[in-house]
């Protein structure tokens, strides 16, 4: 087994004496027992997030605004902030323990993120109803696991580990992909990592051990920009976001590491089909708890067979592609 990266360590220290400091100068112990559900479910998520293409605000998001009833403003700050902890973490494991990843796709979609990002949060944040937001989020990526599920059943199913013969047009997708993935971040807090995922793994056929933890260097970044806009430029950050963040911070900070090693020493099955529960469990939980109505209901059925168009595209596509290549 590797030793842990000394800038991982170094993170870690960070936070959790910042953490202690705060915690013991303030006595401010007492916000657990006001947080405990908030925190066990960002023990959860942040496993996710370091495991998986999905941000902890993925688990956070729904159990937040929907059961906990935490306005949706604060549940995406917060998760901005709990990100920057749990998933800054993970990234530092990553790269410290040389974690294969695609930096063509990590450099791009970032950047096309970064617009989206700002462009969102001035311009659709405002017109966003919570609800039928989160139901188009869940249906969209259970479209994605369905054609993932679908490609890996072939039993010769060919993955990559690096987008081949990167060209101008592969740039142009990644920042596209990136753009829209931003702005879908804005909302949630998350996103540009699932979204640009599908792209690399229904389209390119990346290898989804290799696709995960450039999804997750790709949030990170996205996540710090996000905790600077709103804190630091919008400055809509509000107290309860700053004190379930406070709570959560140091469980964060060592379990969504935890999960990207988890997930590395797993076989590449074993990954997606990690990956096909978590969209299931997420989609079927935000119907149970929203109880869409007849007009949510279609939207989905609408947003789930759109997405599914759009992914079994994707992979026509791409056999195209290959065989003109060849």
């Amino acid at each position: 087994m590797k030793r842990l990266p000394w800038m991982y360590l170094c993170f870690l220290s960070v936070v959790l004496t910042s953490w202690a400091v705060y915690m013991f100068t303030t006595h401010s112990f007492y916000l657990y027992g006001k947080h405990l559900y908030a925190l066990v479910t960002m023990i959860f998520g942040s496993f996710v997030a370091g495991s998986s293409p999905e941000g902890s605000a993925a688990i956070a998001y729904p159990v937040y605004t929907l059961l906990l009833k935490i306005p949706p403003a604060v549940a995406r700050n917060f998760a901005f902030a709990i990100q920057s902890v749990g998933m800054g973490s993970a990234t530092l494991l990553i790269l410290g323990l040389k974690i294969k990843v695609d930096w063509n796709y990590i450099r791009y979609v970032t950047l096309g993120g970064v617009f989206g990002l700002v462009f969102g949060t001035w311009y659709i944040v405002p017109l966003i109803s919570p609800p039928l937001a989160k139901l188009f989020f869940v249906s969209l990526w259970l479209s994605f696991g369905l054609v993932l599920w679908y490609e890996n059943r072939k039993p010769k199913r060919i993955v990559f580990d690096a987008i081949r013969d990167f060209a101008g047009r592969d740039l142009v997708r990644l920042l596209l992909f990136g753009l829209v993935g931003g702005m879908i971040s804005s909302i949630f807090g998350t996103g540009i990592n699932i979204f640009s995922f599908c792209l690399m793994t229904i389209y390119y056929r990346i290898n989804e051990k290799v696709g995960v933890p450039s999804s997750v260097i790709i949030m990170t970044i996205e996540t710090l920009l996000g905790f600077f806009l709103h804190a630091g430029v919008v400055r809509d950050f509000q107290p309860l976001a700053f004190e379930m963040w406070v709570v959560c911070a140091p469980f964060v900070a060592i379990f969504a590491p935890l999960g990207s090693f988890v997930i590395h020493k797993v076989p590449r099955r074993a990954v997606a089909t990690f990956l096909y529960c978590i969209l299931i469990v997420q989609f079927f939980g935000a119907v149970w708890v929203i109880r869409p109505n007849t007009a949510q209901w279609i939207m989905c059925l609408s947003v789930l067979l759109a997405g599914l168009g759009l992914f079994v595209g994707l992979s026509k596509m791409r056999r195209l592609d290959r065989l003109s290549a060849e």
